[in-house]
């Protein structure tokens, strides 16, 4: 793992110093944009829209439009300069429960190594954290962004996830359309609790597989092989419009799902069987 980030997290006057990961990784299959004429990539060019001249990267500053057409701009150094210590820092402002937080709150999780000088103190907030059941609600800049985090335990390890702020998030009350408190049908409802009931499951992550990626992968392979892509067939739609026969009719389905995965897993198990005895 390549170390994104370094600083200390802060809580009361205890110091930990940690080095920061990703904890997750992006397996989006990466498409260029070619030129159809002759299959090469094509490359965006960075032009000033008043010369009109490619500008190179030493000519660059960033800048904020305060009024139409009007910039005030920033050079590395004054960027730097008001990030100033605190891009070093994971400041804990408040200690809260877990489920306090809504998760429309959260945006990218990280993990959290101790660095050799802070072993004790990281091996302190991880045991503090899970004794209390709380999590950490800290201040940091990575990047020149400054978000809130939280810092939790998990199996072993710290992790900060980071948050929006609360001004961040759009109010409830700008979504167009929300039905106002409606009278539900007593039937419709116990139906709509049994297949509730009867699609519940443990949350097991591995069984959740990216299909799309997978079919793009397996189409990537044939256009390398020189074969024709496989177009999957069009799912047949259900025409079901009446909410109650929709409840009915998949309510049947769900019970059908699982006796059909069973039938699959065990004739899976045979030829495995037989392939074992040859």
């Amino acid at each position: 793992m390549q170390t994104i980030w370094k600083g200390a997290i802060n809580f009361g006057l205890v110091n930990v110093p940690v080095k920061m990961y990703t904890a997750t990784e992006d397996n989006d299959i990466s498409m260029k944009m070619l030129h159809k004429d002759y299959n090469v990539p094509i490359h965006y060019a960075k032009t000033c829209v008043k010369c009109k001249e490619e500008v190179e990267w030493s000519d660059v500053v960033k800048g904020y439009e305060y009024e139409p057409g009007h910039y005030v701009t920033f050079d590395n150094k004054e960027m730097d300069a008001l990030a100033s210590s605190a891009s070093r820092e994971i400041q804990i402002l408040d200690f809260v429960d877990l489920e306090e937080i809504d998760p429309i709150y959260y945006q990218k999780t990280y993990y959290l190594a101790p660095e050799k000088s802070g072993m004790h103190a990281y091996s302190l907030l991880l045991e503090a954290l899970v004794a209390t059941n709380k999590i950490g609600v800290a201040n940091v800049t990575i990047r020149s962004k400054s978000s809130l985090a939280a810092i939790r335990a998990v199996d072993g390890v710290l992790s900060m996830v980071t948050m929006h702020y609360a001004e961040e998030i759009r109010a409830r009350e700008l979504i167009p359309n929300l039905p106002k408190k409606a009278k539900i049908n007593e039937r419709e409802l116990d139906m709509a609790k049994m297949l509730i009931e009867q699609l519940s499951a443990k949350f097991e992550p591995d069984k959740y597989k990216d299909e799309y990626r997978e079919r793009m992968l397996a189409a990537i392979e044939d256009k390398v092989e020189g074969k024709d892509v496989k177009l999957a067939p069009e799912e047949k739609k259900n025409n079901v419009i009446d909410l109650m026969d929709a409840l009915k009719a998949s309510l049947k389905q769900s019970k059908i799902e699982p006796a059909k995965k069973t039938a699959e897993a065990k004739k899976m198990a045979k030829t495995h069987k037989k392939k074992a005895g040859a």
